[in-house]
């Protein structure tokens, strides 16, 4: 497992002690049989009850020992397969941050929660268990083996007879397993989207009174993740029961054949025990070496699963040698083309225009025109197909993507709180704001009149999922987290849509005295919103339809006219003319 070994590699220390602690451990196990051989067939020819307590205190001495082994064993194990783990949730966390939205969509959100949680716990269970075992057993196998040939060379090929049968059943129980591994861990990604779609749209799914039918969806899912685990289990668990009937059947016949050789004096009592107890060692090391052969391919799922995420380069890179990025003067799209990669037909096509510190831009058109992808190629959520997004005349692609997008107070179209107090929330956009510019922020936004009605005021928690805000409010608290930044380009992607008309014309009102020195790019469905524009684009079916002012596109674009007129009166009509 190459992925479990690299990250073993951060960790010598620990494996060493571990591996020190398994052969200390081993040496305790297989050496108390012979003392106890030796006392059995000694003791009896001396008659000497002294040696046997001797021994027997020496027996308890090294007893003692091999608890202290086997507990540092434990913990050697624990330590080292849980600090891995998280070493593997942390690189996949760290690299999912670095994945373009396009690589988001490829893997999907709810597998990558499987693979951060389910497929990494898969890891942890199985390097436990292989740390203690897969060290171990060797060891005990060959010495066990060893010893059992020096006590009786006969019954011995007694012991070699049933492996073959083991190693068949391993290899078999492996080839079975793992398909149905790769079925469990892909349906269980389905079960959790399912679940995932359900708690977030959950007010949609009991206005339709789709409750059934998402229940129905959920159990068919459901009951094929329980077949394929059921399955996986009654093959997993019936090998153990085969195991240990092989291994009595040959327990059974070493009797039949040890019993003929004491009558004959050929075998000493003594030594039959301790045959015994290295044959137990022995068979006990093989079954669990098998085991850790029948957990390997669904641990090898996972793992695959995982390198999978962690080889995937993201499409958003900073370049060898990143341009100096300080004041932004202006932004222009040169002829800019994007699809998307899973996409047939371009979602933009030739886009240009250029805007320029202290200017507004707006972007409006039908549902589906591209407005929303057309502005997040500024903080490079995506790359341009075709064309070129350049600031101060300079490639986007050729800033560090850190450095740009700390130039940019971004509000996404989907108002998103994190849970925690308002205040919190406001400073995720800039953590060393102080209070003073928090609430001047929030003022701005239209916000602050709502937070000190609540009982905390900018203490007050935000629930999971901001269920405790309306969506308006969602809104105010998102564009001042954006306004607390103090960002050179503004982008509002609809953010203003769940604003009754008096509170979005007051919140433009101030966003214009705040941002005066800012490049700000709206995206709106409202003419109202935007009609006082520097410069406004139309867009349909992701062409420049029409570019100007709202005055000007009244009488120069049709579709811009269209949509005017639906929004406003004729009065305003005959005004914006």
């Amino acid at each position: 497992m190459k992925l479990i070994l690299e990250y073993m590699k951060r960790y010598k220390g620990w494996v060493a002690l571990n591996i020190l602690s398994v052969f200390g451990f081993a040496l305790v196990e297989l050496g108390i049989p012979t003392m106890v051989s030796n006392m059995i067939d000694e003791g009896v020819l001396r008659q000497d009850r002294s040696y046997l307590i001797q021994s027997g205190l020496v027996i308890a001495v090294i007893s003692v020992i091999g608890v202290c082994g086997t507990i540092l064993l434990g913990y050697c194990c624990a330590k080292i397969s849980t600090s891995v783990t998280r070493d593997i949730r942390n690189d996949v966390f760290s690299k999912v941050q670095q994945f373009s939205h396009a690589q988001m969509n490829q893997f999907g959100v709810s597998s990558l929660i499987t693979r951060t949680n389910n497929d990494a716990y898969q890891i942890m269970t199985f390097m436990n268990v292989i740390l203690r075992t897969a060290l171990l057993t060797p060891v005990m196998i060959v010495v066990s083996f060893a010893l059992t040939i020096r006590s009786s060379l006969e019954l011995s090929l007694i012991i070699a007879s049933t492996i073959p049968i083991i190693v068949a059943g391993v290899i078999v129980v492996g080839k079975i397993s793992q398909p149905i591994s790769e079925r469990q861990q892909s349906s269980l990604d389905r079960l959790n989207r399912v679940f995932r779609e359900n708690l977030t749209g959950i007010r949609v799914i009991r206005s339709f009174n789709n409750d059934a039918y998402e229940t129905r969806r959920f159990d068919e899912e459901n009951r094929f993740f329980m077949k394929q685990s059921r399955n996986l289990f009654k093959l997993m668990s019936s090998t153990e029961p085969i195991f240990f009937m092989v291994m009595n059947f040959a327990a059974l016949a070493i009797y039949f054949v040890a019993a003929g050789m004491i009558e004959a004096n050929l075998l000493q009592v003594g030594k039959l025990v301790a045959f015994m107890e290295y044959l137990f060692h022995a068979m006990l090391s093989v079954m669990l070496f098998c085991m850790v052969f029948m957990m390997y391919p669904r641990a090898s799922v996972s793992a695959k699963r995982i390198q999978k995420v962690l080889d995937t380069k993201s499409t958003i890179q900073d370049p060898a040698e990143p341009q100096p990025l300080t004041e932004i003067e202006e932004v222009c799209f040169d002829h800019v083309t994007f699809a998307y990669p899973d996409g047939e037909e371009a979602v933009l096509s030739d886009v240009s225009f250029t805007v320029r510190k202290g200017e507004t831009i707006a972007f409006i058109g039908s549902t589906g025109s591209g407005k929303s992808t057309l502005v997040s190629l500024v903080p490079r959520f995506y790359d341009a197909s075709g064309g070129s997004v350049r600031i101060n005349g300079i490639d986007i692609r050729d800033f560090n993507v850190q450095q740009l997008r700390s130039k940019i107070g971004y509000v996404a179209q989907k108002a998103v709180l994190f849970r925690g107090t308002i205040a919190e929330n406001i400073r995720f956009g800039n953590p060393q704001a102080r209070m003073e510019e928090v609430r001047h922020a929030s003022q701005i936004a239209q916000a602050l009149d709502f937070i000190n009605e609540k009982p905390k005021q900018f203490e007050e928690r935000i629930v999971e999922g901001a269920t405790n805000v309306s969506g308006g409010q969602k809104q105010r608290l998102s564009i001042a987290r954006a306004i607390v930044r103090h960002p050179q380009i503004y982008i509002y992607d609809d953010s203003f849509s769940a604003l009754d008309f008096a509170t979005d014309a007051k919140l433009r009102k101030a966003l214009k005295k705040e941002v005066k020195d800012a490049i700000m790019m709206i995206v709106a469905q409202r003419v109202s919103t935007i009609m006082n524009a520097d410069q406004i684009v139309v867009l349909n079916e992701g062409k420049v339809v029409g570019k100007g002012t709202h005055s000007e596109l009244l009488k120069t674009c049709q579709i811009y006219h269209e949509i005017a007129a639906s929004q406003l009166s004729e009065e305003e009509l005959a005004y914006g003319r």
